[in-house]
């Protein structure tokens, strides 16, 4: 059984990772370059005038060591690449969560092939990507967003939230625990995401828009691979 899991989970991780690197390399980046133009743009802006303030009152610092910038790749292949890393083990990542979760179907007497798998890889788009978006919806660079610990709260308490609801809804059958999952599927929802004070920010929100729809569709995309590639393995490894 272990056997089992550790080689689904890195197959299937593996394929939907390329699969999404690529989809990403085709919508994704372009809108966050487009969006890390308007960025800087309005970095800049708001730097100049606090530069000439401090021209002005001559603060004298001007053998102050500046401040090392933060690392990132370089643009081009190194950047892509480091890219497709971070897709193909983000992707493996979630196929050990996904085959677990087929792994303990399977002792409870539901068999998973390539079919069951696309719907196991919808219900991870549920949980992962779409009742977390409902809430808060993929950023670009530049948007105003809230406390990165309070959606990051929000986002694992959404996820677990979703994927006990729907287990209960699926996988039970008294009326009960149903009426229970559907209270969790809308509880993270009543209580509501985090948002920022001030909404805004330097990205145009058609910009903002078409990169929140992209990056739900490229999540789809990821999903039923995932689902689908591993539903298969799992099948032929019986």
């Amino acid at each position: 059984m272990i056997r089992r899991i550790f080689v689904t989970a890195l197959l299937a991780g593996l394929v939907a990772g390329l699969v999404v690197a690529g989809a990403q390399q085709l919508r994704l980046v372009p809108l966050i370059a487009a969006a890390e133009v308007y960025e800087s743009a309005d970095a800049a802006a708001h730097a100049t005038p606090a530069a000439a303030t401090s021209a002005e009152a001559g603060a004298g610092h001007q053998h102050m060591a500046a401040a090392e910038p933060e690392w990132e790749p370089e643009e081009g292949l190194e950047r892509i690449a480091y890219t497709v890393l971070a897709d193909v083990l983000a992707g493996i990542g979630f196929a050990f969560i996904l085959t677990g979760a087929v792994a303990l179907a399977g002792l409870a007497g539901r068999e998973t092939d390539a079919r069951s798998g696309v719907l196991w890889g919808l219900a991870g788009f549920a949980v992962f990507t779409v009742a977390p978006s409902l809430g808060l919806p993929p950023e670009l660079p530049g948007m105003a967003a809230a406390d990165l610990a309070q959606r990051q709260l929000w986002w694992i308490g959404t996820a677990l939230a979703t994927a006990a609801g729907l287990g209960l809804i699926v996988f039970r059958r008294e009326r009960a625990l149903r009426g229970a999952g559907i209270l969790l599927l809308l509880l993270p929802h009543l209580v509501g995401a985090p948002h920022p004070a001030e909404h805004g920010g330097s990205v145009p929100p058609e910009l903002a828009a078409q990169f929140a729809i992209a990056s739900i569709a490229t999540a789809a995309l990821f999903w039923v691979v995932l689902g689908g590639v591993g539903g298969w393995m799992w099948k032929r490894l019986a």
